[in-house]
């Protein structure tokens, strides 16, 4: 049976070892723990440390985590309570132009109700446009919200610049953290932001659970309605296994240090063989500031749809910057807003390593990638005039 390499992080972590190993004890968590009696009282226990497991990380207060179903809808949540709450006032949010979907769909549709978005751009080398920013800033803007780093190209933006700015001018700080946990060492105390989104699946817990950190006193309205469950933040019936595992996993996230630092200098080695041994191939971003585990490549002459089944077939799973989507493939929307042109963005490849990641891993995808790689362009030689070195 082939031995599938595993390197697409970003998209999801599979779960952590120690995960793995306390499974029945997650599953064998019953009770509600909103009831009152004996079988609710382990729930809650894991409801409580998990919180407080959760915050500690965060240097904040407990009461400032809310349990979720992850970052789409932390994210939701943080943009519509914003314009509920402030729209009316202050009309304007402003975002950057790589932020993800549940951020940018978010503003289009706070757009249709009145709200006025402006869109930061962000250069080909991942470069925050602050000119821009600090035009549209202004005593009209309730809410910034531009993510930790992106999941495509792994750059990491200046958070706690941008906050700074949008506080002095009475602004709110929001910021999609969900790439940070696992794969970088700034501090989250650090950034100094009103509110942050996770999602677990993201740093090797379970898919369907994430929060939200929410500073003390910042505006929030409830998107779901319900019970009394997270003091009135959140209504449903909390996902204890879930949250249980958020806890379990952020044993590991306090000790990842070794961890990050071993998958740059994978990534590093990753691309410098990439580069020594396939021509006409650009790393993204290469010089800015990245997550350790993130390598976005254009390869010239290669459909990366095609490249990435490729290298699917020969056991190693990463993922293409063109969104294939049913019969309409179309170029991921971030690579197009940071300046690559169709064809470049139809030519990219995402490499996202993660704990396990091992050189033995590395050297046979740069080995398998270089063969795969030659073997289309010799396609596509055949087929176009013209010749391409390998």
């Amino acid at each position: 049976m082939q031995k599938r390499v595993y390197l697409d992080h970003n998209a999801t972590a599979p779960h952590a070892e120690n995960l793995k190993s306390r499974w029945n004890e997650l599953i064998d968590l019953s009770g509600n723990p909103s009831s009152i009696h004996q079988d609710s009282r382990a729930p809650k226990t894991h409801l409580r440390e998990t919180r407080q497991i959760i915050s500690q990380y965060l240097n904040s207060s407990p009461l400032e985590v809310i349990f979720n179903s992850g970052a789409s809808e932390g994210n939701n949540s943080v943009l519509k309570s914003i314009w509920v709450l402030l729209g009316s006032r202050k009309p304007e949010i402003i975002i950057s132009a790589v932020e993800h979907p549940s951020v940018m769909n978010t503003a289009k549709y706070l757009q249709s109700l009145g709200a006025t978005i402006h869109v930061v751009p962000v250069s080909r080398e991942g470069e925050f446009d602050f000119n821009f920013f600090k035009a549209k800033l202004s005593e009209k803007t309730a809410l910034v919200s531009v993510m930790f780093a992106n999941n495509e190209t792994g750059t990491i933006f200046p958070i706690a610049e941008i906050a700074k700015l949008a506080h002095a001018a009475g602004a709110l700080m929001h910021s999609d953290c969900v790439q940070l946990l696992g794969k970088n060492l700034t501090s989250f105390a650090s950034l100094d932001v009103d509110y942050a989104t996770f999602s677990g699946h993201k740093f090797y817990s379970l898919k369907g659970t994430g929060f939200t950190y929410v500073k003390k006193n910042s505006p929030w309205v409830s998107l779901i309605h319900g019970g009394g469950q997270e003091r009135g933040r959140r209504g449903g019936t909390e996902n204890l296994t879930g949250i249980a595992a958020l806890g379990i996993v952020f044993e590991n996230i306090q000790f990842a240090h070794e961890s990050v630092q071993r998958m740059q200098k994978l990534r590093d080695l990753m691309e410098e063989n990439i580069l020594k041994n396939i021509s006409a191939v650009t790393v993204t971003a290469q010089k800015q500031n990245r997550l350790s585990n993130t390598s976005s490549l254009v390869i010239d002459h290669v459909d990366g749809e095609t490249l990435l089944m490729s290298l699917d077939l020969k056991g190693f799973a990463v993922s293409t910057g063109a969104a294939c989507s049913s019969g309409n493939p179309e170029p991921s929307p971030v690579l197009l807003a940071i300046g690559l042109s169709r064809d470049e963005a139809q030519s990219s490849l995402r490499i996202s390593l993660g704990w396990s990641t091992s050189e033995e891993n590395i050297q046979d995808f740069v080995l398998t990638l270089t063969q795969v790689v030659y073997k289309l362009r010799e396609i596509n030689q055949n087929e176009k005039t013209g010749s391409y070195d390998r």
